[in-house]
């Protein structure tokens, strides 16, 4: 395997061991994929490889400008994400039990699903953390000076993100009717009760911690 070849790999690795952890984009996108189907899930999911990517490529390619500036907003942007999940959690409790079928997605509705994916994702800096802790593991990249090695990075990075919201939205969408309305409306309360849970929890750690 050449250079080149490994360079993109890595990436893909990288991508699918980040996204893959399920947590608040995750079930988002299995909300999605219950009440709207498997495209709207992975809709969902390709706001956060997006945002993945962005945060892999700060990682991976040493923008220490970047990184450096996010780390200094680190508590700002844990505030803005924790409210974020806050609202998303209390829409998702109080909202009605999704019907199979009863609504055509729309393209605002995917907008919308990919933007909150987005900026959860975004405002999370613990995963540029992350990005850099992966890449250690795997070992350097040296791609600064490498545009085609640096390009094939961050696309490994998406596809790799991209991968794991492909399958877990055709995993949770080929069971959706398997699933009763009394449970979808269970389901639908438990990932709100469990976003609200994630709210509080990372504006809980910055209280605790005296920001």
């Amino acid at each position: 395997m050449s250079i080149v070849d490994w360079v993109f790999v890595k990436g893909l690795i990288v991508g699918f061991l980040i996204a893959a952890p399920v947590g608040p984009v995750g079930l988002l996108c299995i909300r999605r994929a219950l009440a709207d189907g498997r495209t709207a899930a992975f809709v969902a999911g390709l706001g956060a490889a997006v945002a993945d990517t962005f945060y892999g490529m700060v990682a991976g390619l040493g923008l220490s400008l970047i990184s450096d500036a996010l780390m200094t907003w680190k508590t700002e942007l844990s505030v803005i994400g924790g409210l974020f999940l806050l609202v998303l959690g209390i829409k998702a409790w109080r909202s009605p039990p999704p019907r199979l079928g009863a609504v055509p997605t729309t393209r605002a509705g995917l907008l919308k699903d990919f933007t909150a994916t987005l900026l959860i994702t975004l405002t999370n800096p613990a995963t540029i953390i992350a990005f850099m802790a992966v890449f250690a593991s795997l070992g350097a990249v040296h791609v600064q000076d490498a545009p085609l090695d640096a390009g094939l990075l961050i696309l490994g990075v998406f596809l790799g993100s991209a991968l794991w919201w492909l399958t877990l939205s055709a995993l949770t969408g080929a069971v959706r009717h398997r699933f009763s309305p009394v449970w979808l409306g269970h389901l639908n309360q438990g990932s709100g009760g469990l976003l609200i849970l994630s709210g509080l929890a990372v504006l809980g750690s910055l209280l605790w911690s005296g920001f």
